[in-house]
């Protein structure tokens, strides 16, 4: 089967201000393709936007609350006005919320999810109807790894995204035979903004404080957003429908897979040793420090 053509496509990315979706817009960009990024953050938007042209593609922005239908809905009409439909769409804005079941706010669980995974679904249904129109079409739908194995504190972190798998895997098998694919990403530990702009409740179960928790993610997180955006573009060519980004991801699909009733204990297992080693440096450090 020939590779995907990427140059001339016409791309719309969703969580397009940072992390993996800005690095995406570049990849893009530098690969020939037309732009649609949005994002709730306005600012973030035209700094990425401003790099994307200086790449030499058009690029359009819309400031968009992907939690919104309606905000989604409008999206979708203004691609279709600004660059006459999508070819690609990247359904890859995404927040994190770090608290236990007990404890979790309501109105924080619905907020993720309706970012996390209605996100995904308005901008299936929105799109669709254009993608459906367009020769070689692909949905991009961002998961993670955290929706085959589990962690406390991360319930619906992991819930949502283990909706976005079956989902994808559903809308798959609706589109058999059409002329759009799906593509279903499970990323690892990316070294993105996400755990420092999460929601975050009682972390005790995992860190000390907040800070040791996103100390601990940042040191975790091996997985450049370069690196995962460079793995997308080659999946959408290459025409894959499932893609793990990471050695993290790929040891812990592994585990869920020949192991799925322990796997999850067994990297909250690991998580708490690595938490314990970090501790035990820290107080050798403090003893060792010169005294004043």
């Amino acid at each position: 089967m020939n590779p995907r053509r990427i140059k001339g496509q016409s791309v719309v990315i969703t969580g397009a201000a940072s992390g993996i979706g800005e690095a995406l817009a570049l990849a893009f960009a530098a690969r020939g393709a037309h732009l649609l990024l949005a994002d709730i953050n306005a600012a973030g938007l035209e700094r990425v936007a401003a790099a994307a042209r200086l790449a030499g593609a058009t690029c359009h922005v819309m400031v968009v609350d992907t939690g919104s239908e309606e905000a989604v809905f409008e999206l979708a009409s203004h691609a279709l006005q600004t660059m006459g439909g999508t070819d690609f769409l990247i359904n890859n804005a995404g927040v994190g919320l770090v608290a236990p079941v007990q404890s979790i706010q309501s109105g924080d669980a619905q907020w993720l999810m309706n970012i996390n995974f209605w996100g995904v679904v308005h901008g299936c249904r929105a799109f669709l109807p254009q993608l459906r129109e367009r020769p070689d079409a692909v949905v991009v739908n961002m998961s993670s790894i955290f929706a085959m194995v589990s962690l406390p504190t991360q319930s619906m972190y992991n819930a949502s995204k283990a909706a976005v798998r079956a989902f994808s895997d559903s809308l798959r098998l609706e589109l058999s035979g059409t002329s759009v694919s799906v593509l279903c990403v499970h990323p690892g530990g990316i070294k993105t903004e996400i755990a420092n702009n999460s929601r975050v409740g009682d972390v005790s179960m995992i860190a000390n404080t907040p800070q040791e928790m996103r100390k601990t993610f940042s040191r975790l997180a091996l997985t450049t957003p370069e690196q995962t955006a460079l793995k997308i573009v080659q999946a959408i060519e290459k025409r894959r429908t499932r893609l793990l980004v990471g050695h993290d991801a790929m040891v812990m699909d592994w585990m869920s897979r020949l192991f799925p009733a322990r796997a999850s204990r067994w990297s909250n297992a690991f998580g708490q040793w690595l938490r314990a080693r970090a501790q035990l440096r820290s107080e050798r450090r403090r003893k060792n420090a010169p005294r004043p």
